[in-house]
């Protein structure tokens, strides 16, 4: 009769854009260098499994916006959502949109709250993911506003999870760093190391299932960088 996953997959279906140099995004600067640098200079289509699994996250990120409106919640009030962040640094731009805003009732403090969403929270995290702080300890640091938290939520049975993120300024400006370190070496065309190779405690699992794992391999061969 019909396909609904044709259907989907259509309704979900992104132009294809290749990314600008010196228009970069804080949601990625937690991976790996150069596998952001590839994304720029190697662009590739968005696997449809992928996008699927990012519009569940959107479906989640919007239930969250209900809950937090919603009268039954007494505790904080939502003064935005999805709500656009820009900054310039050095002659680019650094550009996303940030999750939340809410006032806690109870202190009278603004909170930044950034929601992630999961696949199994079956075990105990014991702190946030590093990708995930320094995404927000950016949006602290531009923003002035220095109490946030990560909140993630699994998407099989909504059980969460959420962590406080003390602002850290000598962090947030690392963070910024980084974003120069990437925008030096796609403007030099200069391949960045493989970081997540280096840190293989911290990153190494982002090699597994990156796309441009072979690409990477064949650049820099194991007998320099495992």
């Amino acid at each position: 009769m019909f396909s609904f996953d044709k259907i989907l997959e259509d309704h979900i279906k992104r132009e294809h854009k290749p990314k600008g140099i010196g228009k970069y995004y804080p949601s990625e600067i937690g991976n790996c260098l150069r596998k952001v640098w590839y994304s720029y200079k190697f662009p590739q289509e968005i696997d449809p499994d992928l996008l699927k699994i990012f519009e569940a996250g959107n479906l989640l990120h919007g239930f969250v916006v209900e809950v937090l409106k919603s009268e039954r919640n007494k505790d904080v009030q939502l003064l935005k959502s999805e709500f656009p962040f820009k900054e310039k640094v050095d002659g680019f731009e650094i550009s996303g949109r940030i999750d939340n805003l809410v006032l806690v009732k109870s202190s009278g403090k603004e909170v930044l709250v950034e929601v992630k969403s999961t696949g199994d929270l079956g075990f105990v995290m014991s702190e946030p993911k590093r990708e995930n702080v320094m995404q927000l300890q950016l949006y602290m640091h531009v923003l002035g506003i220095h109490d946030g938290v990560l909140l993630y939520i699994d998407k099989r049975n909504l059980q969460s999870q959420m962590f406080t993120v003390p602002y850290d300024k000598k962090f947030s400006e690392e963070v910024i760093e980084k974003f120069k370190k990437l925008d030096k070496h796609l403007r030099e065309d200069k391949l960045p190391d493989p970081e997540a190779r280096i840190f293989r405690n911290d990153m190494g699992w982002m090699c597994k299932r990156c796309e441009y794992r072979e690409r990477c391999y064949k650049a820099t061969p194991e007998n320099i960088f495992p």
